[in-house]
């Protein structure tokens, strides 16, 4: 794996190949509506759509069985469409639901694999899906999906891909809205929560003065993100916040790696930390004596960044809800 994807992998996965379309190996299967699948009624007529690599599938019948990597699966959900199974990280050590999965009911749900490389092909064959859909940070590369079983995970559905670097998180969830309708999602509570995250990001602008660095900690190094990168901090900066952006990036583009030595390279009112279960928590950063001194953090302006919040609706309306009550707590410092 090139260096670019592993730096990306590195933070991305641990702190937080090419995919071509294949046709079904199932030959003439008549796909089914069971518990957990995504029918919303008939599955009768053809289905067609093109999916963020420029691959158009046509299939005889709209899909029914949906397999998702937890992401994918998490917006999805929050349309309507009920995935059979995911893959990618779905259950905590302890057995409770990731975050990362948002609202789908893991009990309801195969888990496929739950950590980086892990996916059992033997139990996806025999779930026979209808289709696959993962997000792609690589525009080609299904994410979660293990570069050692891809070949025979395309043999078995057709895959589709939904683009997330180079977009606004305002595009990611129209792709997934355009996804769920044609898998005939009910689309239950959209038009609400569509309202909301308008109304939400309506007040970004009034804390246009404020400097606001996003990070990620680790045991022995904190990571300022690039704003650019990341579908939900585009979203965040198009609609007037003031999101510091790094001098310069590591391989790959995602962020700029700091030793703990030097959390004070830029300055801020305002820190946003990454609340994915493999960061460090605000005590645990706390405890790193330069971090504890940033302006900041000594103000008391540290607040969550919610990494994974599902793109939907109804994933931003609460993650933009909770920032704008947060930012209206803090001033700028001098």
């Amino acid at each position: 794996m090139s260096g670019p994807v592993l730096a990306r992998r590195g933070f991305l996965a641990a702190t937080a190949g090419l995919a071509a379309l294949a046709l079904p190996g199932c030959g003439g299967r008549t796909p089914a509506a069971a518990p957990g699948s995504t029918a919303q009624g008939s599955t009768a007529g053809p289905w067609t759509f093109t999916d963020d690599r420029g691959k158009k599938l046509d299939l005889p019948r709209r899909p029914a069985r949906v397999v998702a990597q937890v992401g994918a699966a998490a917006a999805l959900w929050d349309f309507g469409v009920r995935p059979v199974a995911v893959f990618g990280p779905h259950k905590l050590a302890g057995g409770a639901k990731d975050p990362q999965v948002g609202n789908v009911d893991i009990t309801k749900v195969e888990g496929l694999g739950n950590v980086w490389d892990e996916f059992n092909v033997e139990k996806y064959i025999s779930l026979q899906p209808d289709l696959l859909v993962s997000s792609m940070y690589v525009k080609g590369t299904l994410w979660y999906v293990p570069e050692k079983s891809k070949a025979t995970i395309e043999q078995v559905a057709p895959t589709a891909g939904i683009q997330l670097t180079g977009r606004s998180a305002s595009q990611v969830i129209g792709r997934y809205e355009e996804l769920a309708a044609s898998l005939g999602a009910d689309m239950k509570g959209v038009a609400e929560a569509k309202a909301r995250m308008r109304a939400a990001t309506a007040q970004l602008a009034r804390f246009k003065d404020l400097r606001v660095l996003l990070m990620s900690g680790g045991a022995d190094a904190m990571w300022v993100v690039n704003p650019p990168e990341y579908p939900d901090i585009v979203h965040l900066t198009e609609n007037g916040l003031n999101v510091v952006k790094p001098d310069k990036v590591d391989e790959g583009g995602f962020f700029q790696t700091l030793s703990w030595e030097n959390a004070d390279a830029y300055e801020a009112d305002v820190i946003l930390h990454d609340t994915r279960t493999q960061a460090l928590k605000p005590e645990e950063m706390k405890a790193k004596p330069t971090f504890a001194d940033l302006p900041a953090v000594k103000a008391g302006q540290l607040y969550p960044w919610r990494a994974e919040a599902p793109f939907s609706y109804q994933g931003y309306a609460g993650f933009l809800e909770e920032l704008v009550a947060n930012l209206e707590k803090a001033s700028k410092l001098p």
